[in-house]
């Protein structure tokens, strides 16, 4: 009977209602997922006192050796001559390599790798010492290999890449005059002369690295949701139709007793 069937307005509404909702959830579980895969896979720079305490420390290293240092942090991913964070007793954000003003230097560079938590490939490090024309690829090699000596291993690099290239540029000094290219400085910092800063609290993990995925299924469940109730509300519309077309058919069966 026709009054069993909802109106052809409210298919036609609840047909939108469905299909939008549909598009709303799979547009947020791509922009979730975009948004969660970009702060994973971001190398952090190193904080602002960092830096500076590392730009005070190179002034005076420089100062008293005569050799210019500093640092270059980058993103294996991003090309050209972009940097996410540089470095050296000439300031924050002024480098060392091909400077006029640095005849002598050494730089430590390092560029760091970071894969999606699904891909097989490991998180990378291409840490390197390079320096002016007149340092040998020897002494150079020395001091990278210095770097491991002080605890400063790719691993570290990875985990916490800004720290890890500015204490690097530190170490430079002291490795410098290991390797015989300048005399060893007092006030130059040793391996335990400073304590990394204290990291942010994590938080938790569950809700930091998976926030995109937790969004999207939360979505998904209100989804459900809303069929459901979508579902129970016409089972009750055709419920409520079938009541009175039963009652008008017990009725026409008694009249028809009564005549017979």
């Amino acid at each position: 009977m026709t009054g069993t069937k909802p109106p052809a307005k409210q298919k036609k509404a609840a047909t939108w209602v469905f299909w939008l909702t549909i598009g709303l959830v799979l547009l947020g579980c791509v922009l979730a997922g975009v948004l969660n895969s970009d702060g994973e896979n971001a190398v952090p720079a190193p904080a602002t006192d960092e830096r500076a305490d590392t730009v005070a420390i190179l002034r005076d290293s420089s100062a008293a050796q005569g050799i210019c240092y500093g640092w270059l942090l980058t993103d294996y991913w991003e090309y050209g001559d972009d940097a996410i964070s540089a470095g050296s007793n000439l300031g924050d954000g002024v480098r060392v390599a091909e400077n006029p003003s640095c005849p002598r230097w050494v730089q430590v560079t390092a560029a760091i790798r970071y894969v999606p938590e699904s891909s097989e490939s490991n998180d990378t490090a291409r840490v390197e010492v390079t320096g002016s024309p007149d340092i040998g690829p020897a002494d150079l090699s020395r001091m990278r290999a210095g770097l491991t000596r002080f605890g400063l291993t790719d691993d570290v690099f990875i985990d916490d890449p800004g720290w890890a290239v500015t204490r690097a540029a530190v170490m430079l000094p002291l490795l410098a005059a290991e390797a015989g290219l300048a005399e060893p400085v007092t006030a130059t910092p040793t391996a335990g002369a400073a304590d990394p800063s204290p990291l942010p609290d994590a938080g938790n993990d569950l809700w930091r690295d998976r926030w995109g995925w937790l969004l999207a299924a939360a979505g998904i469940l209100l989804f459900a949701a809303l069929l459901i109730t979508v579902g129970v509300r016409q089972r009750r519309r055709q419920l409520r139709g079938r009541v009175p077309a039963q009652r008008a058919g017990a009725g026409a069966d008694a009249r028809t007793r009564e005549t017979a």
